[in-house]
């Protein structure tokens, strides 16, 4: 203990003078995606930008959204979404004279809701008013910033109510997509057919070769089927090609040569790299002849859409004795299901005569087409060993031109797209197909709905079958052309059913009958009796237009008065009777309705004379051979149709 007064001097430790802390770089966010037997990567580098801390922000919400929600694509919109902003708001508030690495989201130097709306509307004009993408990218930003907003305190008050509010464009009314028509349909199914033959008749072609060749270091570099045994064992590559071939391509053997691809514009053929590319295309497809296989069957698969089909692998696929049996995953449903497809029996007949029937020879048929496809693609996974993915096709890598099998993607290069596959094809004249667009592989889908939906008929809940609901089936596929052909047929149908049934039409008497009109048989096959049929041969039942059977009985009225609205409503009544010679008044009566047409606009004149103008059609249907008469009487006696004051007004304004 220290006496008092003592006083022990404490020796403090210093720190370092001139102590600066340097911020470090603020790594990048990195999301791992395995996808189709590859791994894909997807990241954000916040140091892109000039708002680097903002960025850093919205790039962990980013993560954090990917991996707890296990969102497919790497959460592409939520990724867009955050460089789009990060980057307006370097542009937008370096502009506005305001340092962007001082903007954050829990900061209050800079107003970001004001930022938000700003980047809201340049969004809407650079993708335009129809575009979803405005919609989307602001949805996706909103969500991230309300996710930070939960678990940080420091976030201002007006940017989470901005977060909890939706985004400033509503999302436009998107244009569903159109199936291919019947005749699109064919040309397709024709054109992949041929397609797939001439992919066989190639690999077939190059096995041969194949089976003749010997190790090219031994037997010569110059020999095609020397140069399909070394692509086979993966010894070709452009540097071993232009090692061993001549510098230039006319001095190479002429089936070498051939292989080559004709030149196009350019003084000479294409070099070694597009040999190991055609070389490889003699023994293994690649994503182009795929893509033939891929149409014929979406085209026979309708419960199947493109990306369950792309994610079948060989696990998934089983041959049983009924047909093919498929374990499919629809990935937004979540939802497994197992499907079979049946085999086409097949009938051959002897030289005696007689049949025999045999299953699975189906050669067009979804279980034909999947040996065929696994046929094709077998050398691949035998030397390559690519993932067991049903679509695996050969690639050559850029650099050295090395082939390799790799999963089939069909987007890149575009040689691989459907589009480019559609452009490339010709008919059976060389002409190119002529194809609707836009040419989407959705469309194939909506196409096999629609020929299902003509070959089963029923309700929609029948067509919407067992891989959607109602509802779906309804808004995703009854909007197609065919589907509203299919309705307003059997509307029409069960409109002429009711006409033909409720609606009672004029009897046309020939002049034969009309000779005998006053015998008892005569008018009791007609629904009168004699002093009736008397009465219409004397022209006293003469309504103007036709006779009428009894004018005191109008179905327009129930006084027992005298019909009110003849000639105009006599080709809708059940009383009607017309002779040959009044033949002229009904063309007349004909071209005034026919007047009225340009008068009213179309459903109007339809609801008021589209039924009489049937009526005056199945009548001249029935004496078109003396219309032509009738006219010329109208001509020669100057005739004009008798109608009242009250309708003369209505028909000849």
């Amino acid at each position: 203990m220290p006496r008092r007064g003592e006083r022990k001097t404490r020796i403090r430790s210093k720190g370092p003078a001139n102590t600066q802390v340097t911020p470090g770089r603020i790594g990048v966010r990195v999301f791992l995606e395995q996808r189709r037997g590859r791994t894909i990567k997807h990241s954000i580098d916040p140091s892109d930008y000039r708002c680097t801390t903002l960025a850093a922000q919205l790039a962990d919400e980013w993560l954090k959204m990917t991996r707890h929600a296990a969102l497919s694509g790497g959460g592409s919109e939520y990724s867009g979404a955050v460089r789009s902003f990060a980057q307006f708001t370097d542009k937008h508030l370096s502009e506005a004279g305001v340092n962007p690495v001082d903007v954050r989201l829990d900061g209050h130097g800079v107003d970001l809701v004001e930022v938000l709306y700003a980047w809201e509307g340049d969004l809407r004009q650079k993708h335009g008013v129809k575009s979803k993408q405005p919609y989307r990218l602001a949805r996706a930003l909103l969500a991230l910033i309300e996710q930070r907003a939960s678990v940080d305190s420091g976030i201002p008050e007006h940017l989470r109510q901005r977060a909890k509010a939706p985004a400033s464009y509503g999302k436009p009314t998107p244009q569903p997509l159109d199936e291919f028509s019947n005749a699109e349909r064919i040309a397709l199914r024709d054109a992949a057919r041929a397609a797939v033959r001439a992919t066989e008749a190639r690999l077939a072609r190059g096995r041969e070769l194949l089976a003749a060749g010997t190790d090219p270091r031994e037997g010569g570099w110059r020999d095609l089927p020397n140069l399909l045994w070394a692509t086979q064992m993966r010894m070709v590559n452009s540097q071993t090609l232009q090692t061993h071939l001549p510098a230039k391509t006319r001095w190479w053997p002429p089936e070498v040569v051939d292989l080559l691809p004709a030149p196009e514009g350019q003084s000479r053929r294409p070099g070694v790299r597009v040999l190991g590319q055609e070389l490889g295309r003699l023994l293994f497809p690649d994503e182009y002849d795929l893509q033939a296989f891929r149409i014929l069957l979406l085209l026979g698969m309708a419960d199947t859409t493109p990306e369950e089909l792309h994610d079948l692998q060989l696990d998934d696929i089983e041959f049983t004795d009924g047909g093919l049996r498929l374990v499919q995953t629809k990935m937004r449903a979540a939802r497994i299901r197992a499907d079979l497809h049946p085999e086409v029996d097949l009938e051959v007949v002897s030289e005696d005569g007689e049949g025999q029937e045999f299953t699975g020879g189906g050669a067009w048929d979804v279980p034909g087409l999947m040996r065929r496809l696994l046929a094709a693609t077998a050398l691949i996974r035998e030397i390559f060993d690519p993932e067991p993915y049903l679509f695996v096709a050969v690639r050559q890598l850029l650099g050295g031109g090395e082939l390799t099998g790799k999963v089939a993607q069909f987007r890149t290069p575009q040689r691989c797209r459907f589009s480019f596959w559609i452009t490339s094809q010709r008919d059976a004249q060389g002409r190119p197909l002529d194809i609707s667009e836009p040419h989407e592989v959705r469309r194939l889908r909506k196409t096999t709905k629609v020929v299902r939906a003509v070959a089963l008929g029923g309700t929609v809940s029948d067509l919407a079958g067992d891989d959607h609901h109602v509802e779906v089936y309804r808004g995703h596929y009854a909007h197609g052309t065919t589907a509203h052909i299919m309705a307003g047929r059997a509307i029409n149908r069960s409109q002429e059913w009711v006409f033909q049934r409720v609606v009672h039409k004029p009897v046309l008497v020939d002049e034969a009958a009309e000779e005998r009109l006053e015998e008892s048989e005569v008018a009791g096959e007609l629904g009168m009796d004699i002093e009736v049929a008397k009465a219409m041969r004397a022209g006293e039942l003469d309504m103007g237009l036709v006779n009428c059977r009894n004018p005191y009985d109008s179905p327009q009225r129930t006084d027992n008065k005298l019909c009110h609205v003849a000639p105009g409503m006599c080709m809708l009544c059940r009383n009607a009777v017309i002779f040959y010679s009044q033949l002229p008044r009904l063309l007349l009566m004909s071209d005034r309705i026919e007047r009225m047409r340009t008068a009213l606009p179309p459903p109007r004149w339809h609801a008021i004379y589209g039924q009489q103008r049937a009526a005056l059609d199945e009548v001249f249907a029935e004496c078109a051979d003396r219309l032509p008469a009738a006219r010329q009487q109208i001509t020669e006696m100057e005739l004009n149709l008798d109608v009242p004051l009250g309708q003369r007004t209505e028909f000849d304004r």
